[in-house]
């Protein structure tokens, strides 16, 4: 709170008050730099220029994940109509509205139950692109029980479903891998400055250190492993272990057809010999039975009774 308190005393000052210390930057590599203004610069930019206020909302969390990581704060982002990642807020109108009074119309039509005033005032950026956009952001400490009220009544308010798909807490711990947790999250896709202004935020409140900012962002930009190596890392197993794998599979089929091919060759050959002695046995009783017939039957019998036997059997029409 005291960062903010000196970020919007800062803002209110004329321009003849003296010299203002500069102004912090995010100074994260990787992340690009926005130009900062004062609140009072910024009041003073022309017609042409649009203003949007966002507020993150925050507070301590002594939760432990798991037991054993620390949540140390619970911070609110929305998950928007577009997919993408935002904070609670929106345009507003100066012609019509303060900065303050437009900001707290956006937000009570996506949260419905929060007001902020300029003490919550946390730091304006020129936005990059065509358009002429000055972002103004906010951050409010609230106790861990207010926050969740604030979760529920998201829940019931106008835009729920329909602007606002629904409240998303950030996560702020890395786990062993390096990647879960914050890296993961900053991979996500996010809205104008909404990721500059979450780094921004968790720097100059004190959230996370800076160096575990750096590291967050750094881990983001690393190429990806496929999923097939993230799989084959999960069970252990590394990826030059596959071909080896496939090749002992390759030589465990070519077995299997080997010994088949032996089987199936030991039992024809086996079915071979168990014939030849029938046909032996068929042969040593046709030559008895030749002999056992008299000689003058086998004069008087015609030769041609075995042809004529052939001929006189009917044959079988074919079928239509």
């Amino acid at each position: 709170m005291a960062a903010m308190g000196a970020m919007a005393a800062m803002g209110a000052l004329p321009a003849g008050a003296g010299a203002l210390p500069p102004l912090p930057t995010l100074g994260v590599p990787g992340v690009p730099e926005l130009k900062p203004l004062t609140r009072y610069e910024a009041m003073r930019l022309g017609p042409g220029w649009s203003h949007s206020c966002h507020a993150m909302l925050y507070a301590p969390n002594p939760g432990m994940l798991f037991g054993r990581i620390p949540l140390r704060y619970a911070v609110l982002m929305q998950m928007r109509f577009d997919g993408l990642l935002g904070f609670p807020g929106g345009f507003v109108d100066r012609r019509y509205w303060s900065l303050e009074d437009g900001l707290n119309r956006v937000l009570g039509l996506g949260l419905g139950c929060v007001r902020l005033t300029e003490a919550d005032y946390l730091c304006s950026h020129l936005t990059e692109g065509p358009h002429r956009v000055v972002a103004h952001f906010y951050a409010r400490q609230l106790t861990l029980e207010e926050l969740h009220t604030i979760e529920i009544s998201a829940v019931h308010s106008r835009d729920h479903g329909l602007e606002v798909m629904g409240m998303v807490r950030v996560p702020l711990y890395t786990q062993k891998d390096r990647m879960g947790g914050l890296p993961n999250f900053l991979g996500n896709s996010f809205v104008g400055t909404a990721k500059f202004q979450l780094l921004f935020a968790l720097k100059i409140l004190n959230m996370v250190p800076e160096e575990k900012l750096a590291e967050a962002v750094a881990a983001t930009q690393k190429p990806k492993k496929p999923a097939i190596d993230q799989a084959a890392g999960a069970t252990g197993n590394t990826p030059a272990a596959k071909p080896a794998n496939e090749l002992a599979a390759a030589a465990k089929t070519g077995n299997e057809l080997a010994d088949r091919a032996e089987n199936q060759a030991a039992a024809q050959a086996a079915a071979e010999a168990a014939e030849q002695p029938v046909a032996g046995l068929e042969s040593g009783a046709v030559a008895e039975q030749l002999a056992a017939v008299p000689a003058a039957e086998a004069v008087e019998q015609p030769a041609g009774l075995g042809a004529n036997a052939v001929a006189e059997q009917p044959v079988a029409e074919p079928m239509e």
